[in-house]
């Protein structure tokens, strides 16, 4: 699924192109995603203009004149912005129409991603006042990870990848923050010393500054808003290497399943 580097990617990718620019129409074409696409949406857009637009955690916010829009790309979900007319494919579920001829749509196999509205404060919303910190802002250290794990017994990789912790650390980045700080997955998270989540902190920033400067990753169907891939698989050190030798010692890499998800990680390197 799209992770914060690939959010961060389309963030960049969709912003030259859909900024302070006048909206001449929302077109739905299926409204039913992971929660209900606003019934009101294209009144809510016409005639309005973004006037900026950021990342929240794996959120999209597009702020307008008056009010915001949130867009999570859930599992597969892809935004990508052009200029004229494009028959839409299967599962292109909308389309914001720019008047000087340029669209924003959105396609999504799976329908987990979301489109939601708000007149009010969109960090105040629902689904973003609860967020921990930004793993790239300043409030994001060891010394914040040590406080918060204390007396937890989750497994770290866990830990991290919890979003009211700090938001934004996917399964992908999760895996290869852990390996480069030498930290094994399964290991309870309230026994980390501070200076191994010191360790830890600047392995979380440094591998999504990394990944994104890439272009995000791609395994399957990602790809930006040129639809152009990422290209930061080619770094990838443990995911999605279960069965391979460590880059570092050449042991073979273990893969086992957290919390449903694929963990990959060094017996050896990591303890």
């Amino acid at each position: 699924m799209p992770e914060l580097p690939e959010v961060e990617t389309t963030l960049r990718g969709i912003s030259k192109e859909i900024l302070n620019k006048e909206i001449r129409s929302f077109v739905c074409r299926d409204g039913k995603l992971r929660w209900p696409i606003p019934k009101n949406m294209a009144s809510f857009l016409k005639n309005k203009t973004f006037v900026s637009a950021i990342r929240r955690g794996k959120y999209i916010i597009l702020y307008l004149d008056k009010g915001a829009i949130l867009i999570h790309l859930g599992m597969s979900g892809k935004l990508r912005v052009f200029k004229g007319t494009v028959a839409p494919k299967k599962h292109e579920h909308w389309d914001i129409c720019f008047k000087d001829g340029w669209i924003l749509r959105y396609t999504d196999t799976r329908k987990f991603g979301a489109l939601l509205s708000t007149k009010s404060d969109p960090f105040a919303h629902k689904l973003i006042k609860f967020l921990g910190p930004e793993p790239l802002g300043n409030s994001f250290n060891g010394d914040y990870l040590f406080k918060k794990s204390r007396k937890r017994t989750l497994p770290i990789k866990s830990f991290i990848m919890d979003s009211k912790v700090v938001t934004g650390v996917g399964n992908i980045y999760a895996n290869e923050a852990l390996f480069m700080a030498g930290i094994r997955p399964t290991k309870k998270s309230g026994v980390i010393s501070k200076s191994k989540y010191e360790d830890l902190s600047a392995a979380i920033s440094l591998t999504l500054k990394e990944a994104i400067e890439a272009g995000g990753t791609t395994l399957k169907d990602y790809s930006n808003a040129d639809e152009a891939p990422g290209y930061f698989k080619k770094e990838l050190k443990v995911y999605d290497r279960g069965g391979e030798a460590c880059l570092n010692c050449k042991k073979k890499l273990k893969e086992i399943r957290q919390s449903n998800r694929a963990t990959v990680y060094c017996v050896n390197c990591q303890n």
